[in-house]
């Protein structure tokens, strides 16, 4: 497996630093505010990444304005999603890896975890749409370092099919997080039950050979140099 994909993901994030929130008037409604934009814009741009911010806007019922004074383009505010995203995997592999259970029973969790709070939505949907910055860098070499820890101790567990990737679980959790039908409960219950399909093909044991070559970091990596103009 692949190891230490930071310097390539670092040449891809440019010299900024990381997206800050626009301070404004920290008053309790300016906080709510700020908590509605985030929830918006995940909602708006993970169903649609070319949405115009106003989208977010008009979702989060806050002016126009106010959406600017706190991100001052739609880069920013995608940016901010995506290092949001980081974080919150973060905190959960690093519960998992203080997990006392068994190492496979600690991963599979971990899965169900990120499942539940839609990190890989993020990263199929928005990668390739803003510059990434170096704080992206530094949590997705955290994130990497984390990511490949869990999966190993799966696997020298023997618990694991040894032709599998830690690729291959990232790209089916992507593939999981496309999944929408009827309201958000009907949507994670129907994806917790591809998991837990997902789960049970990464079971040592006689498994149907795996075909073709596995993805690598640079092919992983690459989406996420932006895609034409960057929209403001």
């Amino acid at each position: 497996m692949s190891k230490n994909p930071g310097p390539l993901l670092k040449r891809v994030a440019n010299k900024a630093t990381a997206p800050k929130r626009q301070p404004g008037g920290r008053t309790r409604e300016a906080n709510e505010n700020d908590g509605r934009i985030l929830e918006a814009a995940r909602e708006v741009f993970v169903a649609d990444p070319s949405a115009p911010i106003a989208d977010v806007a008009a979702r989060a019922n806050v002016g126009i304005a106010a959406l600017y004074r706190r991100y001052p383009s739609k880069e920013h505010l995608l940016a901010t999603l995506c290092a949001d995203g980081q974080r919150t995997y973060i905190v959960e592999a690093e519960a998992a890896l203080a997990d006392r259970r068994s190492p496979w029973e600690a991963y599979t969790d971990f899965l169900r975890r990120i499942v539940a709070r839609d990190t890989h939505a993020l990263s199929s949907r928005l990668a390739g749409t803003f510059r990434p910055t170096r704080t992206h860098a530094e949590l997705g070499e955290l994130l990497q370092s984390l990511s490949e820890r869990l999966f190993q101790r799966a696997m020298d567990s023997g618990a694991m099919r040894t032709d599998v990737t830690l690729l291959d679980v990232s790209f089916m959790l992507e593939g999981i997080a496309q999944v929408r039908l009827g309201d958000p409960a009907r949507t994670l219950e129907l994806r917790q039950r591809l998991l837990s399909l997902f789960i049970d093909s990464l079971r040592a044991g006689k498994v149907t050979p795996l075909p073709g070559r596995p993805p690598t970091w640079d092919e992983q990596n690459a989406r996420w140099v932006p895609r034409g103009r960057i929209e403001s």
